[in-house]
This record gives structure tokens, C-alpha cells and sequence, in this order.
């Protein structure tokens, strides 16, 4: 007998199934399920020769769906009817037994915080990987120089180390992000049934145990309708992609001809279709364009759950789609960005040269008053004077006249002024705390390792 005297609509069927996307979760659902007979033959709900058949089933359709030879039925609406359709062909009666005490609803919301869990520690290890690649980078262009940019524009000398490092903080940040993701799916949903618990005495802890939670989510109506560790997952994931794409944004700049300060490796360039001499840096320009796709599923997804009452609504399906394309994008993107830079080859020369553009000593001649007593403010307006003057001059700073010098501030002392314009001086000056001067960038080595090293894996 059926609820209902019609079959679905074929179109209601299409919009309605979520087997397209969410057979990945069978591993978790498989787990999932032989904790849960195991518990059931434990608590008495059934007999022992029903969960060895319940289990022996399970094995079947794991090495089935591992080698590919699963036969989904046209019916099977998800993967989690599809695989309690074959559990009940492989053992019979006791196959019907397989979903007593559950529900969809908290069989659903376990498969995806398991699967949560582990996207978000593959992300914190992959993030490891490329914080590792770029802290090896750092240590090997220690003191290569590179301009600083505000604006695009260029600011202040900086030493290549010291940039590359930013974005080591950044990853770091990011992983710590997954890792609060990690931990919001510690609650086990299984045991909650549809959203009032179940009419047997089941032991979650047990469940739990099995399964790698640390303990059972304390609310049955909390229990089905909370997606939240899958919008910590994305927004983690949104914020690292952003990250991503800044770092693909710089890598573009620099490739480029008018850059030249680095040079991609083959394997992560492609051509054009009509311009022989082209090599086009289409990895980096990818991790800027995926970061606004994953930055899209967050607040799709917050849209899905805004002003859903509670408890499990079928809009909660969508869930899964922009979970799985995030995961599956992140990913990608982090293993390109270690890809780009384990084999870019910077331009020791080129870098050099654009960083020993004196007018970008401005603020050290700036600072050069202060120390003889000038108010900030004032060097700051007799620093833009001589800049204007270099300018309009078509000279460098280096190349104003004594006189010139002199005339702008009678304490400036043109054999000093000169002495502070060659270019190293620009970058040891900066001596503060996690500044760019080489004796703080070997201390931020030393530091930067040690915080990868700390939760790695």
C-alpha cells in the first residue's frame, strides 16, 4: 500500500531526486549505517543474525559501489534509498530492518557532517602544503628585493621573503577557519529520527563513538535542521579562496611583460589559439575567478536557510551542491597555487631595478627630518616638494642639486640624504616587529614554520 494514488510526475521526479549529486556521500553512509545496526543488535531492537546480515549486506554493496558495478534502480531517489533498496535485495527481511530508529532526516544531516568534517581536514592539509611551498620560496629569495605597492602603485621597498610570507599568515588564518569548521560537526545527528527522537532505546554514545563524534548533538529538532558547520565550511572556504585570488592577481601582474618579475613554470601556462609567442597565465587568472564561485555557494546557501521553519525542509537538499562544488573548487585552486609557485622563477634583476626607484624613499627622507626635530606633517610636505621637483625635472631624488636639497629644509644634509637613498638602506631601516628589514624576516621564518608546524595535518 502507498500513501498516494498517482505516481510522480517524471518532471517532479527529476526536480525531486538528489542521486545525481549526493552518491559521493556513500562512504560516509555505509559507516554510518553498520554503526548503526551494530547498535541496534547491541541495544536488543534486533537480533544478531540480523546485523551479521545487515553487516555482510553492507559489505556487498561497499565493494559494489567501489568497483562501479552498483545498479541504481530508476527509482532510487537518493543514495541513501539506494542503498537500503540493495542492502534488502542482498539480506532479505532483515535488510527492512536496516533503517529501524532512524530517519532520513538525522541519517542525512550525519552523512554530511561527516563528510563536512573530512573536506575540512583535507583543506587544512592542503593549506599546510602551499604554506610550506611558500615559506621554502621565502627562505630562497631571503633578500631578493621587490617593490611594495599601495594602490598599485609603488610605495615602499620590500624585501621578496617578506612579501611572500603575507600570505603564509593568511593560509594560516584560513586554516584555523577549518578547523573551527571541523569541530562544529563534533554533535552526532543520528538517534534524532525525523525531529522527536525514536521510540527505542538506542545508545548514541556508541554511534558516536564508532563514527569519530565526540558526542551526540543535545537536541533532536537542533539536530535535523542545523547546517551550520556547512556555511562555517563555505565561509571558511570563501575567505581562502579570496586569499587564492589575490595571489593569483599578483601572479598575473608579475608574469606579464610590463612586471617581468617572474616567470610561471610551463606546466601551469597555456597558449593562444593564434599568437605563437603567448603564454598565458590561466592558472592564476582561475584562482581569481573561482574565488567569487565559492564566495556565491555561501550566500546561496544562507539564502536556502534563511526563514526555513524548523525542522527539515526539502529545501535543505540543496545543501549538497554547493558544499560539494566548493570543496571540489578549493581544492583545485589550492593545488594549482602550489603548483605556480614550487616552479615560478623570479627575476632577481628585474625586481631590483623596479625597487631602486629612490622616489619610493620618500617616506624614509620623510622620516630622516622627523629625527632632526621636524613635526611628521611638515616632512611630509617638504619630501612631496623635492618629489614634484624630481618629477617635473624628468630626475630621481639622487639627482636633485645640494642646493636644491638645501633649500627645501635647512636640515637636510645632502651627504646624508645620499647616504640614505642607496637602496639597501630603505629596507634595513624598517626594524620594527614584523617589519621588512632582513634580521625581522628571519625571525618571521623561524615563527612561520613553527605555526605550520603547530596542528599540522
Amino acid at each position: 500500500m502507498s500513501r498516494f494514488s498517482e505516481p510522480q510526475d517524471p518532471v517532479f521526479r527529476l526536480l525531486n531526486t538528489s542521486l545525481g549529486f549526493d552518491r559521493r556521500l556513500w562512504h560516509h553512509d555505509i559507516a554510518q549505517s553498520r554503526a548503526h545496526a551494530r547498535m541496534l543488535a547491541a541495544q536488543r531492537v534486533i537480533g544478531d543474525e540480523d546485523r551479521d546480515a545487515l553487516l555482510a549486506a553492507l559489505d556487498a554493496v561497499e565493494a559494489e559501489l567501489a568497483a562501479g558495478t552498483f545498479g541504481f534502480a530508476e527509482d532510487d531517489e537518493d543514495i541513501h534509498m539506494a542503498i537500503e533498496r540493495r542492502v534488502t535485495e542482498l539480506g532479505g527481511r532483515a535488510g527492512g530492518k536496516l533503517h529501524t530508529a532512524r530517519s532520513r532526516n538525522d541519517q542525512v544531516a550525519t552523512d554530511v557532517a561527516m563528510f563536512t568534517r573530512d573536506a575540512a581536514g583535507h583543506a587544512a592539509r592542503a593549506i599546510d602544503a602551499l604554506a610550506g611551498v611558500l615559506i621554502d620560496a621565502a627562505e630562497a629569495h631571503l633578500d631578493w628585493t621587490v617593490p611594495g605597492y599601495t594602490h598599485l602603485q609603488r610605495a615602499q621597498p620590500v624585501y621578496l621573503s617578506h612579501h611572500l610570507l603575507a600570505y603564509v599568515w593568511m593560509l594560516l588564518r584560513d586554516r584555523e577557519r577549518f578547523r573551527f569548521a571541523a569541530a562544529q560537526t563534533a554533535a552526532l545527528p543520528l538517534g534524532a529520527g525525523a525531529l522527536a527522537g525514536v521510540n527505542f532505546d538506542t545508545d548514541r554514545e556508541m554511534v558516536a563513538a564508532e563514527l569519530g563524534f565526540e558526542r551526540v548533538a543535545e537536541n533532536s529538532i537542533d539536530a535535523v535542521s542545523n547546517r551550520d558547520f556547512v556555511l562555517d565550511y563555505l565561509s571558511a572556504a570563501a575567505t581562502c579562496a579570496t586569499h587564492l585570488s589575490r595571489l593569483g592577481a599578483e601572479l598575473v601582474l608579475w608574469s606579464s611583460e610590463e612586471f617581468g618579475f617572474v616567470t610561471l613554470p610551463d606546466a601551469w601556462t597555456s597558449g593562444s589559439s593564434i599568437m605563437p609567442q603567448k603564454k598565458n597565465p590561466d592558472a592564476a587568472e582561475l584562482l581569481r575567478a573561482k574565488a567569487p564561485r565559492v564566495v556565491a555557494h555561501l550566500s546561496a546557501l544562507h539564502g536556502v536557510m534563511h526563514g526555513l521553519a524548523l525542522t527539515y525542509n526539502k529545501d535543505m537538499q540543496e545543501d549538497k551542491e554547493h558544499l560539494f562544488d566548493a570543496v571540489d573548487t578549493l581544492d583545485l585552486c589550492l593545488a594549482a597555487a602550489a603548483g605556480m609557485i614550487a616552479g615560478a622563477r623570479f627575476d632577481r634583476e628585474r625586481m631590483s631595478a623596479a625597487a631602486a626607484d629612490d622616489l619610493i624613499a620618500a617616506t624614509d627622507l620623510a622620516d630622516h627630518l622627523v629625527k632632526r626635530g621636524v613635526p611628521f606633517r611638515e616632512c611630509h610636505g617638504i619630501v612631496a616638494g623635492l618629489v614634484r621637483v624630481a618629477v617635473d625635472s624628468g630626475r630621481t631624488l639622487g639627482e636633485l642639486t645640494d642646493d636644491e636639497l638645501r633649500a627645501a629644509a635647512e636640515q637636510l644634509v645632502p651627504a646624508e640624504v645620499r647616504d640614505l637613498l642607496a637602496q639597501q638602506s630603505w629596507l634595513e631601516s624598517k626594524v620594527s616587529a614584523g617589519g621588512t628589514a632582513l634580521a625581522r624576516v628571519r625571525e618571521q621564518l623561524v615563527a612561520a614554520r613553527a605555526a605550520l608546524a603547530l596542528h599540522a595535518g
